[in-house]
């Protein structure tokens, strides 16, 4: 049996879920999102919200997210920028970073001891800001060429805006290396190393976690590769003809998260 197919959804016991296009949309909850994260509170289920999005803190995200109508917990909450900052201290414990970054990312860094500096870092690290400076990508791309290890906490191109799209960390990164010769070691989504980590803080293994995710791309194929059951729902990005254009395939296709809900217990007169 596959990775992707080998455990039924009766055996799972940990939750691992994307945020944008699962429980959110546009600012806006889901129908079930907020019913499904208080069926797992209730019931002390393990879970994580997972986003690639390292700008913000997971209580900047948990307030925002609040303001959507879910409730979530800041302890809840796991971004590519807290992956990022697991994975350096578990390389090279306390050591330091060029960051072109936002205060999720800087704030993850100095919680797991590493040092910001612009003199020989072990690690530029690139991740998502909307501040990005010619004069601060220059200064990265010099300390590559000295021998910095080059970093970016997530894969993405491009973000969202009112007004279209927007350069993400992926188009920043894409420019460093071009400029460098040298291409990034990518934390977040789809590496599955996100995934890892994400089940590390909460105790779980791959035999018994789920993944929810809208992205086949990103979602889907690192829930395949860290060996989780994995759940495409089609509030989001793919749909069911984006799966055809794919060779591996989801454990399960659901409409929504609602799908997800236990049922309600009847009361029964004796």
């Amino acid at each position: 049996m596959t990775a992707a197919t080998r455990t039924d959804r009766g055996e799972i016991e940990c939750w691992l879920t994307d945020m944008d296009g699962v429980l959110v949309h546009e600012s806006t909850a889901l129908p079930g999102a907020q019913a499904l994260i208080r069926q797992w509170t209730d019931t002390r289920t393990p879970f994580l919200v997972l986003t690639n999005n390292s700008i913000f803190t997971p209580r900047d995200l948990a307030a925002r997210l609040r303001a959507s109508g879910l409730d979530v917990p800041e302890e809840a909450i796991w971004t590519s920028a807290l992956a990022t900052a697991d994975f350096l201290a578990s390389q090279i414990p306390g050591g330091s970073a060029f960051v072109i970054g936002e205060s999720g990312l800087t704030t993850a860094l100095h919680e797991v001891g590493f040092i910001m500096t612009e003199s020989d870092p072990d690690y530029v690290v690139v991740g998502e800001t909307r501040n990005y400076s010619f004069e601060a990508i220059t200064k990265a791309i010099r300390l590559i060429d000295r021998g910095a290890r080059f970093i970016a906490t997530n894969p993405d191109a491009t973000g969202p805006s009112a007004d279209g799209a927007l350069p993400a960390t992926g188009a920043i990164a894409a420019l460093i290396t071009k400029a460098t010769g040298k291409d990034p070691y990518v934390v977040g989504k789809p590496n599955p190393m996100m995934f890892r980590s994400a089940m590390n803080k909460i105790g779980a293994h791959s035999e018994n976690t789920a993944m929810i995710g809208d992205r086949m791309d990103t979602d889907v194929v690192a829930g395949i590769e860290a060996g989780l059951h994995t759940i495409l729902v089609l509030t989001g990005i793919s749909d069911r003809a984006e799966i055809e254009r794919y060779p591996f395939r989801p454990s399960e296709v659901l409409a929504g998260v609602h799908e997800l809900l236990s049922p309600e217990p009847v009361e029964v007169e004796i």
